[in-house]
C-alpha cells in the first residue's frame, strides 16, 4: 500500500525522482510500466500500468456516450502518457502535464493507496488551507465507519 508524504524535486529536464520507499512497492507489485495523468490538472497522478488497466476496465462497463466517461477520458487522455521509471528511479512528466500542474521545483508525493499523486508544494499547501477538513467531511466518513 502506498501512503504517507515524501519531499522531492523536479530536474531541469522534467524528471521526478519517485521516493525508493513508493518506488520499490510499486516495482515489486506491478512492474516498471506506469501511467501518467491528470483529471484537473493541478497534480500529477501516477498510476502503475495494471491499476490503471483496472480503471479502464470499469470504465469500459459504462456507456461510452454517458457524458460523465466522456469527459473524464478527455481530462486523462489531454494530460495522460505512458512512462516508466528508468534506472535511477525517475519518471519524466511530459511539458503539458508539468506545466499544467506546476510540476517546478519542491513537489510533495503521495501515496494514495495504490497510485501516486503529486504536488506543486506551495499549490497544495494552498488548497489545504482553501478546503479545510470540515465537520461534514467528519460526518461523511463517520457513515463508513471511519
Amino acid at each position: 500500500m502506498l501512503r504517507g508524504n515524501f519531499s522531492a524535486k523536479i530536474d531541469d529536464k522534467g524528471r521526478l525522482k519517485i521516493p525508493s520507499a513508493f518506488r520499490v512497492w510499486m516495482e515489486k507489485r506491478h512492474g516498471a510500466d506506469l501511467f501518467l495523468t491528470s483529471v484537473s490538472g493541478e497534480s500529477v497522478r501516477i498510476y502503475p500500468l495494471p491499476v490503471w488497466e483496472a480503471i479502464e476496465a470499469k470504465l469500459a462497463q459504462v456507456p461510452s456516450t454517458h457524458p460523465s466517461r466522456v469527459r473524464f477520458f478527455d481530462r486523462v487522455n489531454y494530460f495522460g502518457q505512458p512512462a516508466e521509471f528508468d534506472r535511477q528511479g525517475r519518471v519524466s512528466i511530459h511539458a503539458r502535464l508539468r506545466d499544467s500542474a506546476s510540476m517546478t521545483g519542491e513537489v510533495d508525493v503521495f501515496g494514495q493507496y495504490d497510485y501516486l499523486e503529486i504536488w506543486n508544494h506551495d499549490r497544495f499547501v494552498a488548497k489545504l488551507q482553501r478546503e479545510p477538513f470540515s465537520d461534514d467531511d467528519a460526518r461523511a466518513l463517520a457513515e463508513f465507519g471511519i
